[in-house]
Formats: C-alpha cells, structure tokens, sequence
C-alpha cells in the first residue's frame, strides 16, 4: 500500500511516518498545498492521508485534483474537533473517511486498512484469484492448500499485480508503488525483475498457474479472470 500523507504539524508526520512506515506500506510525505499537489500530478498513490489545515491552502481543494488524476485512490481526512462543516464538505467532495484529531495510530492504520480493502476488493479481507488466496490483514496466501512464504514485498508485490489485473504495470510504477521516495536511491530497475521472478516461481513452484506476462519494453501483466 502506498500512502501520501499531507500534513503540516511535524510531530504529528513523524510520529505516522515511524508507525506506518515499514511492512506492506509505503509513506511519502507533503507539508504544504503546494508539495501535496505536484506529487499527486507526478505519482501514484493507494490512499491519500489528507490535514485540512495546510499553510498554503486548503486541503479540500486537493480532493478534485485527486479524483481527476487518480480516480481510484483513496482519502482519509485528518482535522480538528471543531472542523465539523470542513469533514463534511470533504466526503461529498468524494473523500472516504475521517479521523478527528488528537487520534490513536492504530485506529488510522485500521481506518486504512479498511479504505484499501473497499477500494481494491469491495471491502474482503480474504481475497482469491482463480487458486491464489490471500488475506490482506494477515499477510497470509496461499495455492490450492499450500502455504506461500513470501516477503512483504513480495506479498505487496501480488496484491498489487492482482488489484490490477489485466493492466500493463511499468517497472517504474512497481517500484514506486514498492518503496516510494527512495527508488530515487537505485540505480536502474533491475531489483524489480528479482521480485517478479521470485514470485513467479514461488507461485508456480506451488502448484499455482504463471498469470505474470512480460511485456518487453513496458513491463508486466497480471493475465486472467
């Protein structure tokens, strides 16, 4: 899952970016109106986590920007006690959710959780794909009746392709959606190959058919119904 947290109140970033960081999320971060806005133009994300109250803007106004760029992403609106009218105006506006502020971490981390499932699965926990079955709470998957051991990348790494089947994943949106910001840190794509081939033959080695098609050039397929 890959997340864009927009929020000015740095005590409050840090302490989302060391709770969420890490696992099967993948957070990249914005303090401004403007920040959040040339990301959401130049990226893709899963959900975006959304403050109101931005020094040079009003986050509300970043959600038709979102919904004309990146349709399928989520938003979860972040505000304070008194910003009543501001959440409501944020879910016509086509938010999912809201947290009012001060709020647990956990409680986030569910509430997200929770938008991924509706937005990719129509809210199931437990996914399955002809004989792939997985759960996206417990990282758990699995062909036929044998258990996958996959890494969390490799895990996110089938959620991903099966979230969106039957469409042309470049390499470049694979790693971004893998490990945001810091792909700037690598040198070429090639680790991207490592995992698709690791997952293949996990998956077939498992009795599992190869939906993973190469498309040279481009990148990969996730074929089949």
């Amino acid at each position: 899952m890959k997340l864009l947290i927009v929020e000015d109140e740095k005590a409050l970033m840090d302490n989302m970016l060391s709770y969420l960081s890490g696992g099967d999320m993948v957070c990249e971060q914005a303090a401004t109106f403007r920040q959040a806005e040339d990301k959401l133009v130049a990226f893709s994300y899963d959900i975006i986590i959304l403050d109101i109250m931005l020094p040079d803007g009003n986050g509300l106004n970043l959600i038709p920007l979102l919904k004309e760029y990146q349709p399928e992403a989520g938003v979860l609106i972040i505000s304070a006690k008194n910003a009543l009218d501001d959440r409501v105006q944020g879910l016509e506006l086509g938010a999912d959710d809201y947290l009012t502020k001060p709020f647990h971490l956990p409680e986030l981390n569910a509430r997200l959780k929770a938008i991924y499932r509706r937005r990719k699965f129509q809210g199931q926990k437990a996914v399955q794909f002809n004989e792939i079955s997985i759960n996206t709470d417990t990282h758990d998957a699995s062909v036929h009746d044998t258990a996958l051991t996959l890494t969390l990348k490799e895990h996110e790494l089938l959620v991903f392709f099966i979230a969106n089947k039957n469409r042309v994943l470049t390499k470049q949106s694979i790693a971004e959606h893998l490990w945001g910001d810091h792909v700037d840190l690598q040198d070429s794509f090639d680790f991207v190959y490592q995992h698709v081939k690791n997952l293949r033959k996990k998956i077939t080695a498992a009795g599992g058919a190869d939906y993973i098609k190469t498309i040279y050039g481009l990148g990969y397929k996730w074929s089949g119904a």
